[in-house]
């Protein structure tokens, strides 16, 4: 066992007592990011070069300050994001709403589909489409400074020429698309005003203008969300739109046969809870 491998079993405890979800893993990864080795590497670090700096980022782990924030990246589907203060960190359950946009675009009759994502944050979406699907030219919408900013950043590293973004709310925002769209997607705001999150790396961290959404419902944002998708679709595009795991009935409910919407369904996330609404726009 080395200096640093025993190290991380104290650090993992310390973690574990602190309430951290997942500590060993929490620990390997601050081990890995301060000695500038990969996670299955850390049993190769010589006693000589234990850096010191790996308990500084403990202890902010430990007062349950976001892994992300400690490291700078975080890891969406087959990316690492540039990520900080400012912009909201991608997590596992919007995964599954890119996955299900990347799979029903790779099934369209689409050379080169035209996509928008609709409040960017970090470009994960945005940027997991223009990975994944070949040739999709992708439009990430991103009001927020601070959120366009780290937007900006992975956009150069990962986007390929494929990504354009935009500085525009994203409730009229790109009229010069109006009808062309294939698919529409967002993980906007949705959390009522007044609900508290339970995880402080959630609560304390992520801005507020990523998490609490307008209205009674904290619905407005989605509502915005309908209203631009049928701005943008073509005929026989689709939409995608993550919600809170109670708001699924909702939020389905925005997305009305009589505003011309077809196919409309509620997803589950990995954890079996209801997560993001899909629907068709008219008829292609």
């Amino acid at each position: 066992m080395t200096l640093l491998m025993d190290e991380i079993a104290l650090a993992t405890a310390r973690l574990a007592e602190a309430g951290v979800p997942s500590p060993r893993t929490d620990a390997e990864e601050i081990a890995a990011f301060v000695h500038g080795v990969r996670r299955g590497q850390l049993h190769t670090v010589p006693d000589s070069e234990f850096d010191a700096l790996f308990w500084e980022g403990v202890a902010r782990r430990e007062a349950r300050e976001p892994l992300q924030h400690i490291t700078g990246r975080a890891y969406f589907r087959y990316l690492s994001l540039e990520v900080g203060p400012g912009v909201f960190v991608p997590r596992p359950e919007t995964e599954v709403v890119a996955g299900w946009a990347i799979d029903r675009l790779r099934e369209m009759d689409v050379a080169a589909p035209l996509v928008v994502d609709l409040g960017t944050g970090s470009g994960a979406i945005a940027l997991s489409i223009a990975q994944e699907v070949a040739l999709a030219r992708v439009h990430a919408v991103e009001v927020d400074p601070l959120a366009y900013g780290w937007a900006k950043r992975n956009i150069v590293e990962y986007g390929q020429g494929r990504v354009v973004l935009h500085p525009e709310d994203l409730t009229d925002c790109l009229p010069e698309l109006a009808g062309q769209v294939d698919l529409v997607v967002s993980n906007p705001p949705y959390i009522p005003p007044g609900a508290v999150p339970r995880d402080p790396e959630v609560r304390d961290y992520d801005p507020a203008r990523a998490l609490y959404g307008s209205g009674d419902d904290g619905l407005d944002e989605v509502r915005a969300v309908e209203r631009t998708a049928r701005r943008l679709l073509r005929p026989g595009g689709l939409v995608a739109v993550e919600h809170a795991d109670q708001q699924g009935s909702a939020v389905y409910l925005e997305f009305a046969e009589d505003r011309g919407w077809r196919d409309i369904r509620d997803h589950p996330d990995l954890a079996g809870r209801d997560r993001f609404v899909t629907a068709r726009y008219g008829q292609e």
